[in-house]
């Protein structure tokens, strides 16, 4: 038993690390760097960022950008998620915990650095009014709906899964903006209601597609290729990430609560319930990118820490 608890450990570790027990190396150059970065302790980010939430928002986030054709195209066109998702989720997270707690110099070339990977990433695409149309992977538009997808996704899961958040929601939308900006959005909404309006924005203009392809990336989504001892928890993570959604989203792609006959299954407290055990596993207490930037910030003698 103790040896399953450990494989089933290192396998968790593997998910989001690349390695069940060695670090990645761009964690402990998070405490270089000469400016405190564009996120400090005590911000909304930090606060969210931090806690377990992003486990289904990250989810919800993939959910939520396969909607949008042209953010579709490129995933399926020009990456290779479906072959080895874990390391596009490794370089997802490295660029997110950059931005978050590494300096700016650094958050800088994390994002520039997406950006020189995303330059051979366009073609052509069908719209939801059955026109061809080009698409580019850094195309101020598609940046922007990928943004707000992320946005939206990490800002719901931490408000019914999360504790509180400095500044309330609209502080995290509002700081999160600079990482838009880092990837080109132009003028990211700063407020929850602004970042709203813009979804609906996409939602009634018509531009969104719910077709085959989405079908099967939702369904590559709902059955990724993990560890078997893994399974089970993910399960209840997946159906939170449906939960989350707004239902006129859910209809277009697929996706019911789950229920037993007419009853509802207690997905918030499953999903709270598999966040603590995600979290003990893991270890209590700051993560180490977290650790890595209050060394940074130490050393410049920023304070309170």
């Amino acid at each position: 038993m103790r040896n399953l608890l450990r494989e089933w450990q290192g396998e968790l570790k593997r998910v989001f690390t690349g390695s069940p027990d060695v670090l990645p190396g761009w964690v402990p150059r998070l405490a270089e760097g000469n400016d405190a970065g564009y996120h400090l302790p005590g911000s909304a980010v930090w606060a969210v960022h931090g806690s377990m939430t992003p486990i289904v928002a990250g989810i919800r986030a993939l959910l939520m950008q396969a909607l949008h054709p042209a953010a579709l195209a490129g995933i399926l066109e020009h990456s290779d998620f479906r072959e080895d998702p874990l390391r596009r989720l490794a370089r997802t997270i490295q660029w997110i915990f950059t931005v978050t707690y590494g300096s700016k110099a650094d958050a800088d070339e994390a994002s520039a650095r997406v950006r020189r990977l995303h330059e051979p990433v366009h073609g052509s695409y069908s719209d939801g009014r059955g026109s061809e149309r080009r698409y580019s992977a850094n195309d101020p538009e598609a940046a922007r709906w990928v943004h707000l997808a992320f946005v939206d996704a990490f800002l719901t899961a931490h408000k019914i899964w999360g504790g509180t958040i400095p500044g309330g929601p609209d502080a995290y939308v509002r700081e999160w903006a600079q990482a838009g900006l880092l990837m080109g959005v132009q003028d990211p909404p700063l407020t929850e209601a602004d970042m709203r309006r813009q979804l609906d924005r996409w939602y009634n203009s018509g531009e969104l597609l719910a077709d085959s392809r989405v079908a099967e990336t939702v369904e590559f989504i709902r059955n990724p290729p993990l560890h078997p001892l893994l399974r089970p928890g993910y399960r209840i993570i997946f159906a939170a990430a449906v939960y989350s959604l707004e239902p006129k989203y859910r209809r277009m792609l697929g996706l019911r609560t789950p229920r037993i006959g007419p009853l509802p299954l207690p997905v918030r407290l499953a999903t709270r319930v598999t966040l603590g055990v995600v979290h003990l596993a893991l270890g209590r207490g700051p993560g180490p990118s977290e650790q890595a930037a209050r060394q940074r910030l130490r050393r410049l003698g920023h304070t309170p820490l």
